[in-house]
């Protein structure tokens, strides 16, 4: 898995991190499953983000991986959906 940095932040690296998820589910995993490893699930987020649990830099690179996640996520959403309706018109 990918994870950006401000030093490094790559504009593609979602696209290309979706379109590898997307190649599993052409394969036959399931788009609910997949969408299971793609996302961070806000209580978790949340529990990150505790003060006493992580300084404030780490805490923010958190946010961004989310963020990134949320991302790739949309992006891997976008794919099944328009797959799905590739499916139904042939």
């Amino acid at each position: 898995m990918y994870i950006p940095t401000r030093d490094d932040m790559d504009p593609l690296a979602p696209q290309r991190e979706a379109a590898m998820f997307y190649g599993l589910f052409l394969r036959g995993h399931s788009a609910d499953a997949l969408r299971k490893d793609i996302d961070v699930p806000k209580p978790i987020l949340t529990k990150w983000l505790q003060p006493a649990r992580y300084e404030e830099n780490f805490r923010d690179s958190l946010r961004r991986i989310y963020t990134y996640r949320k991302k790739v996520l949309a992006i891997f959403d976008e794919l099944v959906l328009k797959e799905n309706g590739r499916m139904r018109v042939h």
